[in-house]
């Protein structure tokens, strides 16, 4: 089974004052061995999170720790037009056009579980890794 990594549950893996630091590092060790997926926007969005709160060193460990174990997909041109359309028609910016993205990812990969400490996932209708 496929599992999507989103980057809350990535920054919280980093992060050893987040709330969900303790849980992620459970569930990352439950989830080695089985195949991880995310795509280059959580990438963007995850190092430019990562370096400006938690410095270089974090930057280290997530390019050195996390992404040799993480698969990271181009997003295809018709995800991103999908995500695009469903950001703009929301007509808000409640979800975030990465979660937009990452939801048309999934769902265009039949990938049903997330590891995300996210709930929009789980509004979207996604399962969550726990």
């Amino acid at each position: 089974m496929t599992t999507f990594v989103d980057t809350s549950a990535i920054y919280a893996l980093l992060d050893e004052d987040d709330a969900n630091h303790a849980a992620g590092v459970a569930i990352f060790r439950r989830l080695q061995g089985a195949e991880l997926v995310t795509h280059a926007y959580v990438l963007v969005e995850t190092l430019a999170l990562v370096s400006r709160r938690l410095g270089w060193v974090a930057v280290g460990r997530l390019l050195d720790g996390i992404l040799p174990v993480v698969g990271v997909a181009a997003v295809a041109t018709p995800i991103h037009e999908t995500a695009l359309g469903v950001y703009r028609e929301a007509g808000s910016s409640r979800v975030s056009f990465v979660d937009r993205t990452s939801f048309a990812f999934m769902r265009a990969h039949r990938i049903e579980t997330a590891f995300a400490f996210d709930a929009d996932f789980a509004g979207a209708g996604f399962d969550l890794a726990v």
